[in-house]
């Protein structure tokens, strides 16, 4: 059964880190205003505001930072600074002991799904794919994306709709939300924190790859098992695709489409969520209801 962190009230302790890419301090400090504002203490961790080549500094400090804030009985939550790149690096390195007794929420997507999907696999905890402090800022911080953070740290319920898309395929599913992003995905396939999706809903999104490497990670999932008996399938944003001097001939909602086509599981397009501004909260490992109909999709989550 999916252990659930204990949801967030007034006073509470709110962990920031960079585990991943470097993020500007002033960005960082404006978000934990908007976190403090919502009622809550914050601790912006040594990784925020720095920088080492394209990560915040060194796997060594990433990692002892992460270590800690999993560690920290005061900490109930964290929201990561950004994704980028640099979780794989530290992922095995973490110790989940202390973690696993004492669950509390982490906030994040993008390079935070190697995380995710770790923790969902190995210890069954739910997690929250959440836009990060790069996403809130002065243009977004009223906006029903962040809102849905706070909304979700407090453990309200949601209903999410979406308008139809032309390569849906109509179908209700139910079942626990898990994935994210896809090339993180096709990074941990194959090893430890491969998820079993069985019966699962799977969430997939992505920014900046090429069309032929989309069809590639795809069929990586594919021959993986990973989209054999799944519940149901989310496709959120795609955005700032790449394509070869010789085009693919396909976009990445084709892409994915051809290679689920034979399945018979309801697949909606199209879903707010990935690198964008639309991008709500959505409580992975937990049950969720997908209704896939002709004029809308709808994602609910109690």
């Amino acid at each position: 059964m999916v252990k659930i962190p204990p949801y967030l009230k007034k006073g509470d302790l709110i962990g920031v880190t960079c585990s991943s890419s470097k993020m500007e301090l002033q960005a960082a400090e404006y978000a934990a205003g908007i976190l403090d504002a919502w009622g809550y203490r914050v601790h912006l961790g040594i990784t925020v505001g720095t920088s080492f080549h394209n990560f915040s500094a060194p796997d060594e400090l990433r990692l002892e930072e992460l270590q800690d804030m999993l560690d920290d009985p005061e900490i109930k939550a964290i929201v990561f600074g950004r994704g980028g790149y640099g979780m794989v690096c530290i992922l095995d390195k973490l110790d989940f002991t202390r973690f696993r007794k004492h669950p509390k929420w982490l906030c994040g997507y993008s390079d935070v799904t190697a995380l995710h999907a770790h923790i969902h696999q190995r210890y069954n905890i739910a997690s929250l794919h959440t836009l990060m402090c790069s996403g809130i800022t002065p243009a977004t911080a009223e906006n029903e994306y962040v809102h849905s953070l706070a909304a979700a740290l407090k453990g309200k319920p949601y209903r999410y709709t979406t308008p139809s898309h032309t390569l849906n395929r109509a179908g209700k599913a139910t079942g626990a939300l898990v994935g994210g992003n896809l090339s993180m995905l096709a990074n941990v396939s194959g090893s430890r924190s491969q998820v079993d999706t069985k019966g699962k809903i799977l969430l997939l999104e992505d920014i900046g790859e090429y069309r032929y490497n989309i069809d590639r990670m795809m069929y990586n999932l594919k021959r993986a098992g990973w989209l054999d008996k799944l519940a149901g399938l989310v496709v959120g944003a795609f955005v700032d695709g790449k394509d070869t001097n010789t085009p693919f001939g396909q976009t990445e909602y084709e892409i994915i489409h051809n290679i689920v086509k034979d399945y018979g599981y309801p697949v909606c397009y199209g879903f707010p969520c990935g690198h964008q501004t639309e991008n709500y909260a959505l409580k992975l490992g937990l049950k969720h209801e997908l209704k896939v109909g002709e004029l809308k999709s709808i994602l609910t989550c109690d």
